[in-house]
């Protein structure tokens, strides 16, 4: 067990350091009744309920399903580029980043074999990463970090979704331009295989749960009944999605409330930092997730900053430009290394430039905005 345990811990170096920072952390504070006031029980639970629907979804090939069905209705390599980008891009907002590129990167590079366009696979599956770490940032639930500080700063969804939908905007006009750049018009023939549904009902059944979450986020059904309802409708339809989640990122978000909280007690720290960040919250979130990444990064300095705002917009942007800047990006980097491991380095020198092409664009709109 405890061997099981280090290679775990090896194999996720995010939920390593997280675990280390809250130990120390214990030095300064500690373990006591108080750490239950550090953490965010609302964020927790709706990960958790997320993570299960949405995994419930994918074992009925729900997503695969819409893929295929849209990809069918298009004939030229340039339409079908387009689809795949768009694809994560406007996924990514409901299904998060994550599980946007782990079912639609193998997907597409399956689809960018069959159409001889291997030349240009890194680019399309850097714009697939791009799309979907952007596209995610324009709901609450699109990512970790939104779900966390939309939890934190009192929002509504439509106020979160009006500070974010020019740079949603942008990012997908940048997108399109790209595709209508560098990648032909040319008609082919591509004979695409129907992803099939398991079972419809099972499917609807998760949709209705989903939905669920989607009205526990906009603040009209509760957390705790949230997580009744989730855990006992999956309890009864399919105990076998406890067992399939991703546990390491709840682990993490834990360990990080730990760390922040036992840290806030150290008052001169606290305004220290709280000087530096104020006014810089945007630069500096970007900065700091392309480090340790960008959802340890919001849960880090929203200890020290009540700026929500601003720090959306910069952990948001922060998931561009190195790898680790968003880890999801690993997701895609893995798929292409694995099938691919002679096109690493191309891929990551097109990965890189492309990404801080993005950031500064898109910086340079939170610049004059």
């Amino acid at each position: 067990m405890l061997t099981k345990i280090k290679n775990y811990l090896r194999n996720d170096v995010v939920l390593s350091v997280s675990l280390l920072l809250a130990l120390l952390s214990c030095l300064i504070e500690p373990p006591s009744l108080k750490y239950l006031r550090y953490i965010d029980f609302n964020t927790l639970i709706m990960l958790f309920c997320l993570m299960l629907i949405i995994e419930g979804l994918r074992g009925q090939n729900f997503l695969q399903f819409i893929g295929s069905r849209i990809l069918i209705k298009v004939k030229t390599r340039r339409g079908i580029v387009f689809t795949l980008i768009f694809l994560c891009f406007i996924s990514s907002m409901f299904i998060t980043n994550d599980v946007s590129l782990i079912t639609f990167v193998p997907f597409g590079i399956m689809i960018l074999e069959m159409i001889n366009l291997t030349d240009k696979l890194c680019g399309t599956v850097t714009l697939m990463t791009i799309a979907a770490n952007l596209g995610s940032m324009f709901t609450p639930i699109g990512n970790p970090q939104n779900l966390y500080l939309f939890s934190l700063s009192g929002m509504g969804v439509p106020e979160f979704l009006e500070l974010m939908w020019l740079y949603t905007g942008l990012a997908a006009f940048m997108l399109t331009a790209v595709v209508l750049v560098f990648y032909p018009e040319e008609h082919l023939q591509l004979d695409i295989k129907t992803e099939r549904l398991k079972d419809k009902r099972t499917v609807c059944f998760y949709l209705v749960l989903f939905a669920l979450c989607v009205l526990t986020v906009a603040h009209f059904v509760p957390h705790l009944v949230l997580l009744a309802i989730v855990a006992a409708a999956l309890l009864y339809k399919n105990k076998s999605l406890f067992r399939q989640i991703d546990y390491s990122l709840l682990l993490t978000f834990l360990f990080f409330f730990i760390f922040v909280g036992n840290m806030n007690h150290i008052g001169s720290l606290h305004s220290f930092i709280n000087q530096i960040l104020a006014g810089n919250e945007v630069l500096i979130s970007v900065a700091v997730s392309q480090v340790i990444s960008n959802v340890p990064a919001a849960m880090l300095l929203s200890g020290y900053s009540n700026n929500y705002a601003a720090l959306i917009v910069g952990t948001n942007l922060g998931g561009l430009g190195t790898l680790i800047a968003s880890m999801a990006s690993l997701i895609s980097y893995k798929q292409v290394a694995a099938k691919y491991p002679h096109l690493r380095r191309q891929y990551l020198a097109i990965f890189t430039v492309d990404n801080l092409i993005f950031l500064a664009a898109l910086y340079a709109l939170h610049a004059f905005y």
